[in-house]
């Protein structure tokens, strides 16, 4: 599935919801069923600076396209990062570096945000687009 691809069915997903409070609701949902990531990516190096809550992200490269995972000490915020790696994983880095995410503004997750969790979105954009410009020519980082 191409990136275009993978923001429609998100949005697809997200309109069947009524309100914010039901799309809250999902995000925690898909919090509470992401994997959680390996305890020797839960550290400093990995953690992603500007977001309330704690949020790690890993990549490297395999067979020319940059993988993800993630975890989250609050489930929002997990769920929120568990749709950037479905968005993102398995994208060559050129992919990940033009894509302008159209998802977020059209189920509004960035305006039913608080400016703290908004931040913490922008942040974890930035360094999965971080990731994707050093993958470039490495495996791992």
């Amino acid at each position: 599935m191409n990136l275009k691809e993978r923001e429609e069915e998100i949005v697809d997903e997200f309109s069947i919801f009524s309100d914010w409070m039901e799309k809250y609701e999902y995000l925690i949902d898909l919090g509470k069923e992401a994997n959680p990531l390996d305890p020797k990516y839960k550290t400093d190096k990995y953690l992603i600076r500007g977001c309330q809550s704690q949020v790690w992200l890993h990549a490297w490269k395999q067979d020319g396209k940059v993988r993800f995972e993630s975890d989250s000490d609050a489930f929002i915020t997990k769920g929120i990062a568990a749709l950037l790696v479905r968005v993102f994983d398995g994208l060559s880095p050129e992919d990940i570096l033009h894509a302008d995410l159209n998802f977020i503004n059209k189920i509004g997750l960035k305006d039913h945000l608080s400016p703290t969790r908004a931040n913490g979105l922008v942040s974890m954009i930035k360094q999965m687009k971080l990731y994707a410009i050093g993958l470039q020519h490495k495996t791992e980082i």
